[in-house]
Parts: structure tokens; sequence; C-alpha cells
């Protein structure tokens, strides 16, 4: 392992590895990677780390990526690998819940994500990531906090424990990005989206969705429109997630936060708030850049409803459920359904493995 590093990547899964493999030919200046994971990950990350140096070099890039072991057990098997890794930027990519869960149907643990939207995953999405921020603090590591797991949901969970969690990547970039390339626009910053990770799901698949969602808000060159869905009935995404889109709408915030260059776009998360708003990063520092007329206030009202409706909010140092994800989830666990202290994450998450242990190994029952 070289250390220090310029940016710290955690995991090793198909999001992580976008990531990896698009920095290696995007950066221009000098930028030292390390991907690190689970021992068990350590032959793919060996893969990973040769493709992304072999891509740089072919590129001509000055990119160079190293790999590194992690014990995610607690903050304290954590820290000493931050104190050596001593990194600006850390993406958080490592999660116990892979995303793949949104689009499983065969067994009862995928139909109730379906019911209840991947947001009854946030308590084992924040898991890893409450360990980190906290073997930040353990370690002195003041690195930019950058967590990609789930983040419209699980980055109010680690900012109401105090964690200094900066955004997310993807999500509401998918939608902005597939909007521009329809629109055949190159610029930054001509449209502009206010999204919540429940607005994707209408694009998914080869035709479209019935839907009761209401549709993300679009400003194309400062213009609202209305007729969103049938401006941008031929972006279809894959049922599959869509890594070579989510993955990439990472890279340009990397670099950004960086200061390898400056970026207007759009991130999930900002500062624990809900949803996905339009951004932009100017000498490192991140601001939202909203559409003429809309306060911030106002686009954390727009996000909440999602949430009120069929999500959680976090609020006085406490999680929870509401609508379907109360509902169903009440169905199966009554106790995690009313929601629990952030200060007990730990043990909400135990019992939300052992649910989704038992869940997964019952048969789904459709119809």
């Amino acid at each position: 392992m070289t250390v220090p590093c310029d940016l710290l990547i955690t995991g090793s899964g198909n999001f992580a590895e976008r990531i990896l493999l698009d920095l290696a030919l995007m950066a221009e200046k000098p930028l030292r990677i390390l991907m690190a994971g689970r021992p068990v990950e350590l032959p793919r990350m060996e893969w990973l780390r040769q493709a992304a140096n072999a891509r740089a070099g072919l590129a001509g890039r000055p990119v160079f990526v190293e790999t590194g072991t992690i014990d995610w057990t607690s903050p304290e098997t954590i820290a000493p690998f931050l104190e050596r890794a001593a990194p600006r930027l850390i993406v958080h990519a490592a999660s116990v819940q892979p995303p793949s869960v949104v689009f499983e149907r065969n067994n009862a643990w995928g139909l109730l994500v379906k019911a209840c939207t991947i947001t009854v995953t946030v308590p084992i999405q924040a898991l890893l990531g409450a360990r980190l921020a906290r073997a930040m603090a353990l370690a002195g590591c003041d690195a930019v906090f950058l967590n990609s797991c789930y983040p419209d949901g699980t980055n109010a969970v680690l900012a109401g424990l105090g964690f200094p969690v900066l955004c997310g990547a993807g999500n509401i970039g998918i939608l902005a990005s597939a909007f521009a390339g329809e629109l055949g626009w190159r610029e930054e910053g001509r449209v502009r989206v206010l999204a919540h990770h429940q607005n994707i799901m209408p694009w998914r698949g080869p035709v479209p969705k019935p839907t009761i969602v209401p549709p993300p808000r679009v400003w194309l060159d400062g213009v609202e429109i209305d007729d969103v869905y049938a401006r941008f009935t031929r972006v279809r995404l894959t049922e599959a997630p869509a890594i070579p889109i989510s993955g990439f709408c990472g890279v340009p915030v990397i670099l950004s936060l960086l200061r390898q260059r400056d970026h207007v776009g759009h991130v999930p998360g900002p500062w624990g708030l809900p949803g996905g708003y339009p951004i932009k990063i100017t000498g490192g520092e991140l601001s939202l850049e909203l559409p003429p007329g809309l306060t911030r206030a106002e686009a954390v009202a727009w996000q909440t409803r999602y949430e009120l409706a069929n999500g959680l909010t976090v609020a006085a140092g406490r999680l929870t459920f509401h609508g379907p994800c109360h509902t169903e989830l009440a169905r199966h666990s009554p106790s995690l359904a009313a929601g629990f202290a952030l200060a007990d994450l730990e043990e909400a998450a135990s019992e939300i493995l052992a649910l989704r242990e038992r869940l997964e190994a019952t048969p789904a029952k459709l119809g």
C-alpha cells in the first residue's frame, strides 16, 4: 500500500470499479488512489488496480493506483488503516447491502424492499459508513467524506450522528445527465434537476411504467418544464443498476473536490439533505446551485414529501419510518417499524440483517 493517498475508495463493487476506471482516464493532474476492502476482495481489487494503471498508461494520465485491506469490525480496527492512508478524500462505496436488491423479486426480502423502497435498507447502508466516520475521528483524519451507499437517505443518518458527510454521487445525476444527453447538450449547468431516488424508477426498463410518483422537477436553460415524462419519453434506463452513468457521475465531483477542476452538476444527499440537488463545486467547495426562484427550504420540503409518503425522516436524534415503509415493515418487525434512536444504529442494523436473512430464505409469494 502506497501512502499517503489523495483518494481512498472503499469497496470493490461495480460502482467503485466504474469510478476507479473512469478516473484513470479523466484525471489531468497527478492523482494517487488507494482502493481498499475486505481481505477476501483483494484478488478483485488487484485486478482493478492493474486495469486502472493500464488505462492510465494508455491515456497518458498521471493516475497511480494501489490496494489495501480494511478490517471493518469496528472504528478501532479501521482507524490504524486511515492513519497510514491519510487520504484527502474518501469515496465510501462499501456496504453490507448490494444495490441489486432493488430488482430482486424471488424472495420475501426483495418484495419487502419493493414495497418499502430501498429506504428500508438505510440502517444497513449506513452501518459501515458510520464505523468509518467514527474511525476518522479516532485517526484524526479530516478527509472530505463522500458516501455513495444510497446517499439520498443514508446521509441523513450519518449527518444526524454528527459525521461530516459532504454528499453522495449518482442517483439524481443519472436523470440529469440522461436528459442532457437526449437533448444533445454538452455544457454543464444548462439542465438542472430536483429529484429523489424514487423518481428514477418510472424510467427503468424498456417501456414506461405506470406510476403515481410525481416526476422530478426539471429546468432547461433556467425555465422549468411541465411535461417531463412526455419530453423525455425516449430516456429508458436499464432494469439493473445504471452503473455506466451513475458511477461516472462521481468522477467530475471527485476531481472537483480534489481541486483539479470546477464543476456544475448534481449530487444526492448534500450535507445530509434528503434527495438530490443541483450543485456547483468551485475551488473544492460545494454549494447548491438552485434554479432562480427556488429556495433551499422549498427544495428540501419538496424532497421531504417523498420520505413522508413512503420513506424515513431523521430528527432530534431519531429515525422514523413513514407510509408503506412503516406499514410493511411492521408486518415483519414491529420493533423496527417503530424507528430507533440514531445512537442505536448498530443494534438496529443487526436486527435488520437478521430479518433479511430470514426473508431471503422465504420464497416470494406473488399475487
